[in-house]
């Protein structure tokens, strides 16, 4: 049979089989390949982890068999950590679904839990502010998880930022003077307040302190570490201790306004609120909003917290007199319980530590 012949006697010369039954019939064999031989997922695929996710919150319990194997207790499933069943203040870690950017300076610290099996088990609420509610999280990994996992956890405190008709600080644009975003259509619905706009504004408050908390601990300013920013959540770590009465329960350290130190504790405390702000100066920052209740008294030691407000000294032009303020503010408080400092010394050597 010749080439022509055997064309006559194809399919192909066949008038009944169009050209788009030919393609349709190209995609269908096309299909069974793929499902008869499905290309292997790279190994640490981001993808391959979130259909793996989307097997686990979606599908049925029967279906885990055929994504993860049960014969190796590593990969082993418990059926009391499906999605469905960890309830309405508990989630799975975050700590991989957010951007490698929106996590934790270097070196992270080793109480850090970044597991994958992480849960994340909110247990109350730490506080109440004008701009945020900070909530306690217990992010913690099952015993029935990986040997080398099994057990860890640690405490995060969750920042999390209201809705701008939600909060009772108004007068930010003090603090933002000299803040601009990137995209000039978020700058533009900034400048126009429009619902984008306040929705930017939400999370440019969130993404500030990330970013402020980094740079802080980073430079050895006694600040609480960043864990992660996830849209209006920070989440970072927790300062507290254990119940004085012996249980087993855990208390969040108390403000400074709260502590009635000795004399010599209270000297003490002086000192570390001077380096604490003779560092932010050298680094170029004035908190701008530090105060006795702004300030964690962890035993013997201070941290100072809720930094979004920091403000550049050379480009804000209200940094001066925001600094000065804070120095009064520090200054008047160990002043009256009997600590005679002065607040125009301690900015003057401020200003001398940032210029």
């Amino acid at each position: 049979m010749s080439y022509s012949d055997e064309l006559s006697t194809s399919s192909f010369a066949d008038p009944s089989f169009s050209e788009p039954s030919r393609r349709a019939s190209g995609r269908a064999s096309r299909r069974d390949r793929w499902d008869d031989d499905p290309a292997p997922a790279r190994r640490g695929s981001r993808r391959r982890d979130a259909f793996l996710r989307e097997d686990l919150e979606g599908g049925s319990r029967d279906s885990v068999d055929l994504v993860l194997s049960v014969d190796d207790p590593a990969g082993a499933v418990d059926p009391d950590l499906f999605l469905d069943d960890l309830g309405p203040d508990r989630r799975w870690s975050t700590w991989h679904s957010v951007e490698k950017g929106a996590r934790g300076p270097d070196p992270v610290p080793s109480w850090v839990v970044t597991a994958d099996a992480a849960i994340d088990t909110e247990l109350g609420v730490l506080k109440t502010g004008k701009e945020a509610d900070v909530f306690l999280l217990r992010r913690a990994v099952p015993d029935t998880a990986h040997a080398d996992e099994a057990g860890s956890s640690c405490l995060l405190a969750a920042k999390r930022y209201r809705t701008l008709e939600h909060r009772s600080f108004h007068r930010d644009s003090i603090y933002t003077e000299d803040r601009r975003t990137r995209r000039t259509r978020d700058q533009r619905a900034l400048d126009r307040k429009s619902t984008w706009g306040r929705l930017v504004a939400q999370s440019q408050w969130a993404s500030a302190e990330f970013a402020a908390l980094g740079e802080l601990w980073s430079a050895g300013v006694p600040v609480p570490y960043p864990v992660q920013v996830d849209g209006t959540e920070v989440l970072m770590e927790f300062i507290g201790r254990p119940d004085d009465d012996g249980s087993t329960g855990t208390a969040a350290a108390p403000r400074l306004a709260q502590t009635r130190p000795d004399r010599d504790l209270l000297e003490h405390y002086w000192d570390q609120v001077e380096r604490a702000m003779t560092t932010l100066a050298g680094l170029g920052y004035a908190h701008g909003d530090l105060s006795p209740y702004n300030v964690l008294a962890d035993g013997d030691r201070l941290v100072v917290i809720d930094v979004p407000q920091i403000v550049d000294l050379a480009a804000n032009p209200f940094s001066t007199d925001l600094l000065q303020r804070d120095c009064r503010t520090m200054a008047g408080w160990f002043t009256a319980r009997g600590l005679e400092v002065d607040a125009d010394d301690l900015l003057a050597r401020l200003l001398a530590a940032a210029w």
